[in-house]
C-alpha cells in the first residue's frame, strides 16, 4: 500500500509506474494527496514522446516496488484515460470522469463517505511534483536543483542536456563457408609405347669349291634329293604391369585476406531550441 512515507522516495527518485502487467506505463510526473484523508489518492504518469503527455491512475490498492510504484491497471486504460490538466487541482466533474474510467464505485459527483466520516474526494487535493517540479515563485522558473529550467522526461541532472549518438563497431566473426574434399578414383586410358623387337630371317650363303672344303662336298652320292632344316626364332613384346607409388596428395588451407564494405544505418540525436516568444 501506497503511503505517505513512500512519496519523497519515489519523486525524489524519479521512479516509475508499473502496470498490472508488470510492464513500465511512464514515470511519475505528481501524486495528488486527498485534502480530507490527506492519503495518497492519483498520480500522474508521464507518457508519449518526451514525456510530454500526463495520464492519471488511481492510487487505490497501489504497492510500491522499490522506487516504482504498481497500480492495479492495464497501460492501455492508463494511455487512455479522461485527459485532465495535471496542473492544477482535480475538479468534481474531472475526478468523476475519471472515476468512471476505471470503473471505481466511489466518486467526486455523489460524496460517497468513508468508514472515517470523510468525503473521499481529490476536488481540492493537494498535488505534490516529482522531481522536475518548478518554484512557482518568480520569474526565473528555476527549479529545485539551482538550473534554469527542467527536464520535462526526467529527473533534473544539470543545466546541460546529452546528446548521444550511434557509434559503428566492426569486428569479424569465423564462419564456415564450405567444404574441400579429396576424393581418389579409378580411370583408364590407352598408353602406346614402340618396343625393339628382332626376329630370325633365313639368308642363302654360297661358297665356292676349293680344296678345303671339296671333301666335304663330295662325300655323298653324286646325285640325290636333300632337305636342310634351320629354325627361325623372333622376339614378341610380352606386357606386365605394376603398380608404383608416384606422389602424395593432401588438402592444406590458406588465409587470403579481402576487404569488404559494411553499410549500416546509425541513429544519433539533434538538439533544437524552441523558444517561446518573449512574455510581458
Amino acid at each position: 500500500m501506497l503511503t505517505t512515507d513512500h512519496i519523497d522516495r519515489i519523486l525524489n527518485s524519479g521512479g516509475n509506474v508499473i502496470d498490472n502487467d508488470g510492464a513500465k506505463v511512464g514515470s511519475v510526473g505528481q501524486i495528488y494527496l486527498d485534502d480530507q484523508s490527506g492519503n495518497p489518492s492519483w498520480v500522474t504518469v508521464k507518457t508519449g514522446m518526451f514525456g510530454t503527455s500526463e495520464s492519471f491512475a488511481p492510487l487505490e490498492g497501489a504497492e510500491v516496488d522499490g522506487d516504482d510504484v504498481r497500480v492495479g491497471y492495464s497501460k492501455d486504460q492508463i494511455k487512455d484515460a479522461p485527459r485532465v490538466d495535471p496542473d492544477a487541482d482535480l475538479s468534481a466533474e474531472e475526478e468523476s470522469r475519471l472515476y468512471q474510467h476505471y470503473g471505481l464505485s466511489g466518486s467526486a459527483s455523489t460524496g460517497n463517505v468513508d468508514q472515517a466520516g470523510t468525503v473521499p474526494s481529490s476536488r481540492n487535493s493537494d498535488f505534490l511534483d516529482g522531481p522536475d517540479s518548478e518554484t512557482r515563485a518568480g520569474t526565473g522558473r528555476v527549479n529545485e536543483t539551482g538550473n534554469v529550467g527542467h527536464d520535462t522526461s526526467g529527473p533534473t541532472t544539470d543545466d546541460a542536456m546529452t546528446r548521444s549518438e550511434e557509434r559503428l563497431n566492426i569486428g569479424t566473426e569465423s564462419r564456415e563457408v564450405g567444404r574441400a574434399r579429396l576424393r581418389k578414383h579409378v580411370v583408364t586410358e590407352m598408353v602406346t609405347k614402340t618396343v625393339p623387337v628382332t626376329r630370325e630371317e633365313v639368308t642363302i650363303e654360297r661358297e665356292p669349291i676349293t680344296d678345303a672344303n671339296r671333301g666335304d662336298a663330295t662325300s655323298g652320292p653324286d646325285i640325290s634329293e636333300e632337305e636342310h632344316e634351320v629354325i627361325l626364332h623372333a622376339e614378341t613384346p610380352v606386357v606386365e604391369k605394376d603398380t608404383v607409388a608416384v606422389e602424395r596428395v593432401r588438402l592444406g588451407k590458406e588465409t587470403v585476406t579481402d576487404e569488404k564494405t559494411v553499410t549500416e544505418e546509425v541513429r544519433k540525436e539533434q538538439i533544437d531550441t524552441d523558444a517561446d516568444p518573449a512574455r510581458d
